[in-house]
Parts: C-alpha cells; sequence; structure tokens
C-alpha cells in the first residue's frame, strides 16, 4: 500500500513539475498576436497554396532576384528549433541567423531591431511552442546575382544603416501615439515599403514614408500631403487597414493586400486607430504625382468589338489594342465607363488612386498577378492575366486604363511591363554595380600605389 501511495506521489509530482516546464499559455498567445502584427505570415508562408503556417518558400521578389523566405517552424533540423533566446532575438534584431550567416534586409531587422525584450521573449515562446513543426526545407533558394550573393558584404551595410538601439519615444507622445508609432515603425516595418531607399538600397528616413517601389508595386505617400493621405480621415485609414478598401480612394493589393489579409483585419481596434493616429500626424512629405490631362472620351467599344467577354483578342498575342483588350478582360466587372459597380464590390477605375497613382505599377502588377484578398469584410478576386497576355498587351491595356480613366497619358512600353514583371526599376546600386567597382579598383591602386611610394621614400 505504502508502495502504490509513492508511486501515485511521485507521478503526481513529475507532472506538476512538467506542468511547471511549459510556459505560460498567455504569453503564448501574446506572442501570436505579436507574429500577427509583424505580419510574420505573409513573408514566412509555404509556397504552395494552403502549405503549412511558417514552413517558408515564399519568394519575395527584389531587383537583385527573389529572396526565398525561410522556414521559421520550430523543426531543429529546417527551421529554428534550436535557436536558443539570444540566437533567435539576434536574427530579429540584428540580421544575424544562430550559425552566424548574414540575413538580407528582406527580413525586415532594421525594423525590429526595436521591439521590446518583453515582446521578443513573447515571440519566441510562440514559435517554440505554439507553432507545428515542419521538417523540411523550402524547395527554392535564395541565389542573388553577384556580388549580392556574397552575404559578408552585409556586415558594412549593418555598420551603416543599422542603429543597434531602441527607438526612442519622445515622452510628450500620447500613449496611443506612442503604441501607434511602435506598431507603425517596428511591428508593422511600414517604412520597409513605403519609405524611398537610396542609392545603397537603405531607407531614405529623410522622406519617411513618401512612398517606395517593393518589387514592382507601388506603395504610396502614407504621409498627411494631397499625394498621399491628405484627404483621409482616421476613419478611412482604419477601414483600409481592415478591409483592404475604401471605396473612391483606393484597394489593397500585391503586397499590401497580403498585409491586410495576414495582419491587419486581424488587429484590434484600438491599435488600428493607434496606427491612424500616428499616421495622420506625421510630417507631409511631398511625394510623385502624375501629370493629369484632359481623359479622352471613352471610346464606343460597341464598334471595335462585338460582344464582350471575347478572349479571342487575348489568344491573339498580335493585338495590342487597349480598348479592345479592355473590354474584353476588364469591361465585365468594372464596366465599359470604368465606374466598377454601385456597391463597390468591383471598384471603380476612375476614382482610384492604384489607376492615378504616379507610377504605373499598381496597375500593371494588379493586370499581371490579379487581385487576392481577404479583408475582415469580405474576399476579393480579380483573375491573373499573366499567362493570356503578353508585355505588349499589358502595356496596352494598362496605358488604355490610366489615359481613360485618370486622364495620365505616359508612354508605357512592353519592356517598362517586363521591368516590372522582374522585380521593378533595377536602382542606383545595381544600375552602376560595374562602374562602382571599377572606380573602386582604381582607388584601391592609387592608394597601394601611394604606399609604396611613401616606402621608397
Amino acid at each position: 500500500m505504502k508502495s502504490l501511495m509513492y508511486l501515485l506521489l511521485l507521478v503526481g509530482s513529475w507532472q506538476v513539475a512538467a506542468a511547471d516546464m511549459l510556459p505560460d499559455q498567455s504569453l503564448i498567445q501574446r506572442g501570436q498576436a505579436i507574429a500577427t502584427a509583424a505580419d510574420c505570415g505573409a513573408c514566412h508562408r509555404d509556397s504552395a497554396k494552403n502549405g503549412a503556417p511558417f514552413a517558408g518558400g515564399y519568394a519575395i521578389n527584389s531587383p537583385m532576384g527573389p529572396i526565398i523566405a525561410s522556414n521559421i517552424t520550430p523543426s531543429e533540423q529546417f527551421g529554428i528549433g534550436g535557436y536558443t533566446e539570444r540566437q533567435f532575438a539576434d536574427a530579429l534584431r540584428k540580421g544575424r541567423a544562430a550559425d552566424g550567416h548574414f540575413l538580407y534586409p528582406a527580413m525586415p531587422y532594421t525594423a525590429f531591431q526595436g521591439m521590446t525584450d518583453d515582446d521578443v521573449h513573447a515571440l519566441y515562446l510562440y514559435f517554440m511552442y505554439g507553432v507545428k513543426p515542419v521538417d523540411r526545407a523550402p524547395a527554392a533558394k535564395t541565389h542573388l546575382s553577384f556580388p549580392f550573393n556574397i552575404r559578408q558584404l552585409m556586415w558594412g551595410w549593418n555598420l551603416l544603416y543599422l542603429h543597434h538601439r531602441s527607438i526612442q519615444r519622445p515622452e510628450a507622445l500620447s500613449g496611443k501615439l506612442q503604441r501607434g508609432r511602435y506598431l507603425v515603425d517596428v511591428l508593422g516595418h511600414c517604412s520597409t515599403c513605403h519609405t524611398p531607399r537610396n542609392i545603397l538600397m537603405a531607407e531614405d528616413q529623410s522622406r519617411y514614408l513618401s512612398g517606395g517601389l517593393p518589387g514592382g508595386w507601388y506603395a504610396p505617400n502614407i504621409t498627411p500631403d494631397p499625394s498621399g493621405l491628405a484627404d483621409w480621415s482616421q476613419s478611412d485609414i482604419v477601414t483600409y487597414l481592415k478591409t483592404g478598401h475604401v471605396a473612391g480612394k483606393g484597394q489593397a493589393a500585391g503586397p499590401m493586400g497580403e498585409a491586410v489579409e495576414q495582419s491587419f483585419r486581424y488587429l484590434p481596434d484600438d491599435d488600428l486607430h493607434a496606427i491612424a493616429a500616428w499616421i495622420r500626424q506625421i510630417p507631409a512629405i511631398p511625394g510623385r504625382q502624375a501629370k493629369s490631362g484632359i481623359r479622352p472620351p471613352v471610346e464606343d467599344i460597341n464598334q471595335i468589338i462585338k460582344g464582350q467577354g471575347d478572349q479571342a483578342s487575348l489568344a491573339d498575342s498580335s493585338s495590342t489594342d487597349g480598348a479592345a483588350l479592355y473590354s474584353n478582360a476588364c469591361a465585365s466587372c468594372h464596366g465599359r465607363q470604368g465606374m466598377g459597380t454601385a456597391d463597390s464590390f468591383y471598384p471603380s477605375l476612375t476614382r482610384n488612386s492604384a489607376v492615378s497613382a504616379a507610377s504605373p505599377g499598381n496597375v500593371v502588377m494588379a493586370v499581371v498577378n490579379g487581385v487576392h484578398r481577404r479583408g475582415s469584410d469580405a474576399e476579393v478576386f480579380m483573375p491573373a492575366f499573366a499567362s493570356q497576355m503578353n508585355d505588349a498587351q499589358i502595356a496596352a491595356v494598362s496605358g488604355y486604363i490610366r489615359l481613360h480613366f485618370a486622364g495620365i497619358d505616359t508612354p508605357l512600353t512592353a519592356a517598362d511591363v517586363h521591368m516590372l514583371r522582374s522585380g521593378g526599376e533595377p536602382p542606383f546600386l545595381l544600375r552602376y554595380l560595374y562602374w562602382l567597382i571599377a572606380g573602386g579598383v582604381i582607388v584601391l591602386l592609387l592608394v597601394i600605389s601611394g604606399l609604396l611610394s611613401l616606402r621608397r621614400r
């Protein structure tokens, strides 16, 4: 009898000890909320449709080539299961993996460096105890062109642009604005897309949130400037973040659509209002605006082609008539006059910030990739035409939409479309790479020559 009692006591005490080893569930839930606010799922998702969360494989387009997101599940062999909390924090804040290799700043460690210790701790517990391990590596691997494939170069870049300090929060800010700034600048890493880059591809903080060009898309100016969100109310911004659309103003697609679907729609209203409050009070910075002229009358499409939805012209790669392409591919949803539907489910193209933007990138990329997002109110789908139209056709229909529905007459060629589909306009660093290397070699030779000359004396 005594032996049985000892055994029961031993089992009971083991169960208590095991329970003590598990982290507090509330901390894991908090970590999950932080992962959502940080939009980890958008980039680290499985490349397969409906794949395992955080399994990696998704390709992030950059002008240097696609960067493949890694597996961040707690798999010890293929994910981050072997990371200590310190190593996890270093990856988040310093861009260094546990084995010491440098991460590319497509992983927004320059923003995450401001994450609080408490948030890092909760996030670590979530990934270690709240995420199911996936024991396989992404099929694709990151292969960037020379010299960007040399990860050690990031040491110098980090020395210039990664400041190992928390973002200062002025004490004068209200609690709401401090929360909004933390969500925008740190967890939401909004400046990663919405801030222009300098010649070394770091964010130009003098033009904070005044518009960027991520992967062929145009992330617009979101400061309170007329080229940005000057006429957006706080309610408009909250609605947009939650649903992905505001009638007559804009719709989220591409990376922003992913941010709405994976992150913003799940945030509590208090956080969304904090984000909107912060955005509305930052300094207005003038951004690019397209020059709008007199819109030509919309052509009578009935005189151009009989019927609607005729796919024949799409199959005919020689057809680059923008009006005909619009009639066949777009008019059935957006209307022949581009007015959309009365309930705005199919948005107007005549009052649309994507159509009237400084860059044609969002129109082109929406035609290429389509639109698919889930907001808090509905799921939206627009088919992709990448396999039905060639670059010249996409240029023609995009140019037709911009001219007839926004009065913007800027030339758009097949080469422009190819460039946007390939990751966007090459940055200064890429365009003049070989000249910069040649200049560096000449400077090095001059220095060596000078040193040898001094030694001879």
